[in-house]
């Protein structure tokens, strides 16, 4: 692959996932290539396994396959920010870097970017979930609350499956937690959302790094915040510039 501008940057957010490293390229590489001039970008999330030496190696192959790495973990809120940050395209798209959201619906979202005049996010809603019952019922509960208290109509935040314009994550404020309620947040800036159905499936190995009692107080201060902001919310005032 050149190392032609991007038009699109992919950020994969990862913590100890050395094994799910290699597949999970070749997957996103079969989904874009020939279609959109792309760069990968890993962000890894203070990893303890060999996740930063898998990626070095691919690297020396691939000049369109680039790494950060966090000291120490930060969480996936931080990672996404960091490689939106350092994302080089106009349309961002993120997943999960664990195997279980499938590269091949990639195109969907990044299309429904491109078509979409004023598309500020398209969102990825799971359909098939692999996960175990208990965690299943956990996200259908949490998503209710949310969707009652924000009115941000997605059923299925929690999916890593997303693609935005750059400038407008860039835009949304940023604190823990921020990846779950960018729907609500892309609508109180007045932009559309998209929505594709992605099929979900087992992780490739590995175990998850995310617990229901990691999460669940502080997901309520978050929804509480998100709420706040969106009450506070005013019309953007229409600016022109006076010439002398």
């Amino acid at each position: 692959m050149s190392s032609s501008q991007p038009s699109v940057s992919i950020v994969v957010p990862v913590r100890n996932e050395a094994d799910n490293i290699a597949p999970l390229i070749e997957e996103i590489t079969a989904a874009l290539n020939g279609r959109w001039a792309y760069e990968i970008i890993y962000i890894n999330d203070g990893s303890t396994d060999a996740t930063g030496e898998r990626l070095a190696a691919i690297m020396a192959q691939r000049d369109n396959l680039r790494q950060l790495r966090h000291a120490k973990s930060g969480g996936q809120s931080a990672a996404v920010r960091s490689g939106v940050r350092a994302a080089r395209g106009a349309i961002v798209a993120t997943l999960d870097g664990d195997g279980q959201n499938n590269p091949a619906f990639l195109p969907d979202l990044i299309a429904a970017v491109e078509k979409g005049p004023n598309v500020g996010l398209a969102a990825g809603q799971r359909v098939g979930r692999k996960d175990t019952g208990f965690k299943k019922l956990q996200s259908r509960v949490a998503n209710k609350i949310r969707n009652t208290i924000l009115q941000d109509g997605t059923r299925d935040t929690g999916c890593g499956l997303k693609a935005f314009p750059r400038e407008v994550f860039l835009t949304m404020p940023y604190f823990d937690g921020l990846h779950r309620f960018l729907p609500a947040l892309v609508r109180r800036e007045g932009f559309d959302i998209a929505y594709v159905d992605v099929i979900d499936r087992p992780r490739h190995s590995g175990v998850s790094n995310y617990g229901l009692f990691d999460r669940l107080w502080i997901g309520i201060m978050d929804l509480a915040g998100v709420w706040w902001l969106i009450r506070r919310k005013k019309p953007t005032p229409d600016v022109t510039e006076v010439k002398a």
